[in-house]
């Protein structure tokens, strides 16, 4: 699509249209408006999962509107994980800042492939978009990505919350059958969501 302006920075106080946030008065923009000081900060892993993301998306970057673009700082404990999950509007390269990371992405069906590979400092992996996708620290201290993604808001479905944890839950007997386990193994993982 060609620009027909030089940027477009996101009014925040008005909701997202189909592409984006309505535009802030030219005049009114500030160099704040294109800059996030957030990513130098680590990110609290002392969670359930060992992992924090530090989004600079659109809300973060008001400039990022209409560009199609966004980063994140992922931060991990030693055995954290960033669960499986996907992005709906985005492909995203993460590229290792420090430690050692597996990981990795499945194809669609009917073959389910998954692809993986351990990562280690500087080196980049690309999960394309929609696709459901991890990473593991599977080193022996904390471990730091960035990642590029190819929206400024890329979405995130988080696998188990999703499946396990919909607001109204997903009737217990389709879980059952789609996962081939008994309703109480379903009823017990959604208890945990």
């Amino acid at each position: 699509m060609d620009a027909l302006q030089d940027f477009c920075v996101a009014d925040l106080k008005g909701s997202p249209t189909i592409n984006g946030f309505a535009c802030k008065d030219p005049k009114t923009v500030q160099a704040s408006d294109f800059s996030f000081g957030g990513l130098h900060i680590p990110g609290n892993t002392s969670n359930a999962f060992g992992s924090k993301v530090t989004p600079a998306f659109v809300t973060q970057i008001p400039g990022l509107n209409t560009f199609g673009i966004s980063m994140a700082r992922v931060d991990y404990a030693r055995g954290g994980i960033n669960p499986p999950h996907t992005h709906p509007r985005a492909t995203e390269i993460l590229t290792v800042i420090k430690g050692t990371l597996e990981v990795g992405f499945v194809t669609s069906n009917p073959e389910n492939r998954l692809v993986s590979k351990v990562l280690r400092k500087g080196d980049v992996f690309v999960f394309p978009i929609g696709l459901v996708h991890f990473q593991r620290n599977t080193g022996h201290r904390n471990a730091v990505a960035i990642a590029a993604l190819s929206s400024q808001n890329p979405g995130v479905i988080t696998v188990a919350n999703a499946v396990f944890g919909s607001k109204p839950d997903i009737p217990t007997d389709v879980l059952a059958k789609a996962f081939q386990v008994d309703r109480s193994v379903v009823q017990k993982l959604q208890a945990k969501f």
